[in-house]
């Protein structure tokens, strides 16, 4: 539980840091294809292994991703800072020019970020501030759709542990499928913030056709949406990574992921009773699915406000850039 967000935004980070801009969002997605194609995998595995043997060998696997990121992924240190974008956070001997001074050198900065540098951070770029209000409604949603949509299908339908386990499968591999091949269609001639956009419109849908659900395989047929609402979380990383420079890839992406884990904190807290509120008999109106509608509605403001991202000037980013730095 420690590692694993912290193994996702580090990847995301060292894919940053050694693909360009333009094909960053096809990388991302491939990425999510791939740990969606794993999951896939790991369920299959699953249901032929007993509890033990499952836990046995996902600790192998484990070992084995390690021998093989020391053997084959190269540190990624990265020299330049692409002209592209500017950095929020400098580290290194960072050069400013002041009006009528003399450049003078910033002091490196090794030690761990502070709550007043994460504050910096999400203060100086609009479009990072803006992404980061994405994530955190869009992760509230996710979270309250995991934490209430089993709940809400095995009280709704008499939904049981297979049927979960099959509509997870289809789920996957679908996601699968259209991160690998179709996201990288995509990205060129639409854009990630579109494809985000898009991807937040049609998971608010699926939300929406999950909470009037009338029989039991409408959850399967809203199932083949994720082809289209993967798209969502790689090109929100990747429209993040832009705006962060070279150096500073993992702060973005991990600051990113944090806001993530708080959503996903909060979101059991709401949406858990009003589930079990709406499903029983004490309910003020009878409205099975009102918490997914409440989910779809988290969507829908996650939707508009990715509409907004990019469309803010880009130069505050250098000046809230400074200030952080300043003594």
């Amino acid at each position: 539980m420690v590692c694993e967000g912290s193994i996702n935004c580090l990847a995301l980070a060292y894919l940053a840091d050694n693909i360009s801009d333009s094909q960053r969002a096809s990388a991302f997605g491939i990425l999510s294809g791939v740990t969606s194609g794993a999951f896939v995998c790991a369920t299959l595995v699953a249901r032929f292994l007993s509890t033990g043997s499952t836990f046995q060998v996902a600790t192998f696997l484990s070992m084995l991703a390690v021998v093989y990121m020391r053997i084959f992924l190269e540190e990624s240190l990265p020299n330049q800072v692409d002209g592209m974008t500017q950095p929020m956070l400098k580290e290194g001997e960072d050069v400013i020019q002041k009006d009528g001074d003399a450049p003078r050198k910033m002091p490196e900065s090794k030690k761990i970020p502070s709550l007043r540098d994460i504050i910096c951070l999400l203060k100086s770029s609009p479009s990072f501030s803006q992404a980061a209000v994405v994530a955190f409604f869009y992760s509230l949603a996710e979270g309250g759709m995991i934490s209430s949509s089993m709940y809400y299908l095995k009280a709704r339908f008499h939904f049981n542990k297979n049927q979960f386990a099959d509509l997870m499968l289809i789920a996957g591999t679908i996601a699968t499928i259209s991160q690998l091949f179709l996201m990288p269609l995509l990205v060129s001639p639409i854009g990630d913030g579109r494809l985000l956009s898009i991807g937040l419109l049609v998971t608010c849908a699926n939300a929406i056709l999950y909470s009037i659900a009338w029989s039991a395989w409408v959850p399967y047929a809203a199932t083949a949406m994720s082809i289209v609402t993967v798209f969502a979380p790689p090109s929100l990383r990747s429209i993040v990574s832009k705006q962060a420079g070279a150096s500073e890839q993992g702060k973005a992406q991990g600051c990113i992921s944090g806001v993530s884990s708080l959503a996903n904190i909060i979101a059991p807290l709401i949406f858990s009773p009003l589930t079990a509120t709406f499903l029983s008999e004490e309910a003020p109106f009878h409205f099975p699915g009102f918490s997914i509608m409440c989910i779809a509605v988290t969507l829908m403001i996650a939707f508009i406000q990715s509409l907004t991202i990019g469309r803010a000037p880009s130069n505050s980013s250098d000046k809230n850039s400074s200030s952080c730095m300043e003594v």
